[in-house]
């Protein structure tokens, strides 16, 4: 008996692990439905996807009531006709500013086109959007909502975080902890 009851808690100890793993397997898994760690505010507006929108991190470390705050955002076109933003608008902004380098028409453009099967990512090498007016103080991690407005797709309101520093900033001496500790062999 007690050779039987050894090998059966050795057999469980071994098939342990396996039946334990099989216990996230498959689409039912929290993994399978979560998305990873994205900067800034995502939608989904039919064919049309909005992802990591986000200010340029204010110079000054905040933007000041009433100032100005660069948009940054892509946005991605899944569907087999083009699509245009026809407005940005929102409760923590008086206007927005749109300038569109492939669009050299004499008055400001309210918005751009989304190809077809296309990204348009605005701030960087493509269209520039600066909101104008902001109506509160703004520091690094706080959001705005903002809404976007497209010809075909409609309109969908997603945060819009404020830009975080993307360089390493500068960091102060180092501090040894082990400082005063005596560290020389004893004898």
């Amino acid at each position: 008996m007690n050779r039987v009851v050894r090998a059966a808690t050795i057999g469980v100890l071994v098939l342990s692990p396996v039946v334990l793993s099989a216990c996230s397997a498959g689409q039912i898994a929290q993994t399978a439905t979560q998305d990873r760690d994205i900067r800034g505010g995502q939608a989904d507006l039919g064919s049309i996807h909005l992802r990591t929108a986000t200010t340029a991190y204010p110079q000054s470390g905040s933007y000041e009531e009433g100032g100005d705050a660069r948009l940054l955002v892509a946005i991605a076109n899944s569907g087999p006709a083009d699509d245009e933003l026809t407005d940005i608008s929102g409760p923590g902004f008086e206007a927005y500013e749109v300038v569109d380098p492939g669009n050299a028409t004499e008055a400001a453009p309210t918005g751009f086109t989304i190809p077809a099967g296309g990204n348009v990512f605005v701030g960087e090498g493509g269209p520039q959007v600066t909101l104008t007016g902001l109506t509160e103080a703004l520091t690094p991690a706080q959001s705005l909502e903002v809404t976007f407005t497209f010809r075909d797709a409609g309109e969908v309101t997603l945060p819009v975080l404020v830009g975080t520093p993307s360089l390493d900033l500068p960091r102060g001496e180092e501090f040894d902890f082990h400082e005063g500790e005596g560290g020389a062999a004893e004898g």
